[in-house]
Parts: structure tokens; C-alpha cells; sequence
């Protein structure tokens, strides 16, 4: 198959994907790896190529969509560009991901303040007022619990409110980790090598994290955890954040083990199951950091 013809049909999956995205349901499936044939197109075509690309793409999909699927396209191509010139420049997986992830993120970001700005529309208030209503809908058809109260609502809305950060990262996290293991598996079939990340079984944080984890946790025993103080906000993102780097360590731990004792590959991802499932759990990358048990599961 000529390149020609590749990038031909990348741009109409890009198309299809990108007029996915705006449909609901469909989306669910299509937001993961609509930017997995940008990111391909920005890797193999010169940038004039690329450019006139895109323009089509852009072009059908406004026709098809309207303005909705301009905003959508720019929004991935942003973050799909960055990937894809560091793809080019042979950069580390951690630098690409890194890069991708504050891309994304950024433009989370951007449109929160861009809404609020312009259409005086604040993404926070409009959740919180949603939850409200949906709470008053479920009390009048009495489906709520009696001890549920204004305040344990208003609560409820702060909570998720403070929430938004750590959300905001772990689906930037998400899109731009699956859209590095798809493009790296197909540009290496077209011959172009992209350096991928150590394997599980020598993922190890620094001890500091280790630290870092403590001083949340102790901090966190003083601070009012139903006021709207900064430093609330900031431990309602950070402990659950710290929590997944430490279960993403943990599975580290157990492809460490699988590999010493020459298990199959299978058991340390069922193990991380539950691992995923029983944040308590991730106690175990903890130690993993904190203390050298690796030396214990070491072939003499």
C-alpha cells in the first residue's frame, strides 16, 4: 500500500473519529483514540502535507457537524502536534507523555476559563447546580434517605467541585498513555522506531514520593475537610493522585516478582485487579519505595 494511500485513509479515520466524538454514546468509544491518526499523520507527513490534511478534515467535519466539531478538532490536534514533533525528535516516552498531558490539560483549563470569561458560564457552578437538582428530583420522588440534608449537599457539591483538578489530569493521563501505546505499536510498522517506557518490572519512583505521600496524609488530619481552604483543594487532588502513582508502583512490583520466579505474565496483571479496585492497597508501592523488599525475590 502506497504511503499516499495511508495517510489517505488515516485522515478519513481521523474524519470518522472526530464526528464520533460529537455524538453521544459513540463518544465513549471514539474520545480514547481520536487522536491516535493525528498523531500519525504528524509523524510520517511533511508539514505542508499535514497541514492540508487537516484542513480537509476540518473542512468535512464542519460540514457534517457544524461549528462543534472546529472546537473538537483543534483541541486534540494541540496536544497530537506535541506528541507527534517529539515523536520526529525521537524523544523519551516520559517526555512525550509528560508533554501530552500538560497539553491536554491545559486546554482543560483554557476552556474553563474561556466559557467563564465569554459566555459568563462557570463550568463549577453549573456542575454544582446539577447536582443540586438532581438531588431535589430524587427527594421529592422520596428515593433520597431522610438524613440527607442541605448540608450534607452542599458537602457532596463541594466535594466534587474540589475533585475537578484530579479528574482533569487522570483523563488527560488516560488519553495521552492510549494514544502513546496505539501510535508507537503502528508507526513501528512502518518502520519508524518509538522509544517506549522501562518495562513494569523496573518502574521505581524516588523515596522522596514517599515523603511527599506522609506529609499529605498528616497534613490532611488537620485540615478541615469541609472547608474551601486552598490547602483542602489542593490534598483533595493530591492524596488520590499520590494513591495511583503508588498502585501504578505496586504493579510494578508484582511484574518484578513474575519475572524473578518466571511466572507468566498474566499473574501480576491479575493481581493488579484488585490492586485497582482496593485503593487501600496501594500500601504496597509504598514499601516497595520506602524499603528494598526487592532484594528479597532477587535471583542469587
Amino acid at each position: 500500500m502506497k504511503v499516499g494511500l495511508k495517510s489517505i485513509l488515516w485522515s478519513v479515520l481521523a474524519l470518522v473519529l472526530l464526528v464520533s466524538v460529537a455524538l453521544p454514546g459513540i463518544n465513549l468509544l471514539a474520545v480514547p483514540v481520536v487522536m491516535v491518526p493525528l498523531v500519525l499523520l504528524y509523524t510520517t507527513l511533511t508539514r505542508q502535507q499535514f497541514a492540508i490534511h487537516m484542513l480537509l478534515v476540518l473542512l468535512f467535519a464542519f460540514l457534517i457537524n457544524g461549528p462543534v466539531s472546529l472546537i473538537l478538532g483543534f483541541f486534540f490536534l494541540v496536544p497530537a502536534i506535541i506528541m507527534g514533533h517529539l515523536y520526529r525528535r525521537r524523544s523519551v516516552a516520559r517526555t512525550v507523555v509528560t508533554a501530552g498531558v500538560l497539553a491536554v490539560l491545559g486546554q482543560f483549563l483554557l476552556e474553563m476559563v474561556l466559557f467563564n470569561a465569554i459566555f459568563g458560564i462557570s463550568i463549577t457552578g453549573e456542575m454544582g447546580n446539577i447536582i443540586r437538582d438532581q438531588v431535589a428530583m430524587l427527594q421529592a420522588q422520596g428515593l433520597m434517605p431522610p438524613s440527607w440534608t442541605t448540608e450534607v449537599t452542599e458537602s457532596f457539591v463541594r466535594t466534587v467541585v474540589q475533585s475537578i483538578p484530579w479528574v482533569l489530569i487522570a483523563v488527560s493521563f488516560t488519553l495521552v498513555i492510549v494514544t502513546h501505546g496505539l501510535t508507537r505499536k503502528l508507526l513501528s510498522r512502518e518502520g519508524i522506531e518509538v522509544p517506549g517506557f522501562k518495562p513494569a518490572k523496573d518502574w521505581m519512583l524516588p523515596k522522596s514520593f514517599v515523603m511527599y505521600y506522609l506529609i499529605a496524609l498528616i497534613a490532611d488530619l488537620f485540615v478541615d475537610s469541609t472547608g474551601d481552604s486552598f490547602m483542602n483543594t489542593v490534598l483533595v487532588n493530591l492524596i488520590p493522585l499520590l494513591r495511583l502513582v503508588f498502585t501504578i508502583q505496586a504493579i510494578g512490583l508484582f511484574f518484578f516478582i513474575a519475572d524473578q520466579k518466571r511466572w507468566s505474565k498474566a499473574i501480576p496483571v491479575l493481581l493488579a485487579i484488585p490492586v485497582f479496585l482496593f485503593p487501600p492497597l496501594s500500601l504496597i508501592g509504598v514499601l516497595d519505595v520506602a524499603f528494598p523488599i526487592r532484594k528479597s525475590f532477587t535471583k542469587s
